[in-house]
């Protein structure tokens, strides 16, 4: 139950269903002028808005920063279309037609507004109830509740003389389907940078030294030097060998930049949905008809 002093937070806030799914944006709360407390709220649903829808808000709640109401948003989208009147105001029978669509006794509905305690519908002289609509920055109209069924089929009758039996025309109608496009998320890619070791080989050629025993004989060239010591002694002669050793040190140098970007691809695809289309038979009583081929339109 949202309560009035709630409405604030309600009005130009998301409205989502019991699943999490956005349904629209409240655009007007309609409250009791009996009770004071809100009975309605509208959605603005459909293309870019254009629709509003009828929501029961009793069971509703408020859930951080959004209403959340118990019906699945293609419930509430396809909600009876309601023409509020100039100042506002929800007859009786378009009120009784929406209870009936969300699955609401009206006669529940209409004794649980009038229990002891519970406040009561301000009556009319035509047994309807006025309620208060509340915008975001005035606060003026209402809906109507309804007193006893007997109301209801005054107005029916009233409504059937008003429309007219002197006209010899029918209107025909069809809905049209209009097609359009949200925006979604599908998921998320993140780029993560971790950190693997690997074994390298590499292929490297290394040096050592080998001793190797020259003998060559006395010449005259080389007479002189051997003898230069002395005849018969005890010596020795140490020769240092060295060799190459593979030496491994790391170095982190960069390869490669990787960015992440999103690329818009159009695809097409074929939807469906039911459209309801008015047909209007011709009946007569023995009475010979002649039509016109000329005069088909929007037949």
């Amino acid at each position: 139950m949202i309560a009035h002093e709630q409405i604030p937070a309600v009005l130009d806030h998301p409205v989502y269903d019991a699943e999490g799914k956005k349904i629209g944006d409240a655009k007007h709360v309609f409250v009791d002028d009996a009770t004071g407390r809100p009975a309605w709220v509208t959605v603005k649903t459909g293309l870019f808005g254009s629709h509003e829808s009828f929501v029961p808000i009793k069971d509703a709640a408020m859930v951080e920063d959004h209403l959340e109401v118990p019906y699945p948003k293609d419930r509430v989208k396809d909600a009876p279309h309601v023409d509020v009147d100039g100042g506002g105001h929800l007859d009786a029978r378009e009120e009784r037609r929406l209870y009936e669509y969300y699955g609401i006794a009206w006669d529940d509905a209409w004794a649980r507004a009038n229990q002891p305690g519970e406040g009561g519908w301000a009556h009319g002289e035509t047994g309807t109830a006025d309620t208060t609509r509340t915008t975001g920055t005035t606060g003026a109209a209402g809906t109507a509740g309804m007193a006893d069924t007997a109301g209801t089929d005054a107005m029916d009758t009233r409504d059937a003389s008003m429309r007219g039996t002197d006209d010899d025309a029918m209107t025909r109608s069809e809905e049209e389907m209009h097609v359009g496009t949200e925006r979604v998320e599908t998921g998320h890619v993140r780029l993560r940078k971790y950190v693997v070791t690997e074994n390298v080989q590499q292929t490297v050629p290394v040096r050592h030294e080998e001793v190797v025993v020259e003998r060559e004989p006395i010449t005259d060239a080389n007479r002189d030097q051997a003898l230069s010591g002395p005849e018969i002694t005890e010596s020795e002669h140490e020769v240092t060998l060295h060799e190459e050793r593979p030496v491994v040190e790391t170095r982190a140098v960069p390869v490669e930049r990787v960015s992440l970007r999103t690329d818009e691809v159009t695809d097409e695809e074929t939807v469906s949905g039911e459209v309801r289309k008015e047909h209007i038979e011709i009946e007569s009583d023995d009475v010979p008809l002649t039509e016109d081929p000329d005069d088909r339109r929007g037949m």
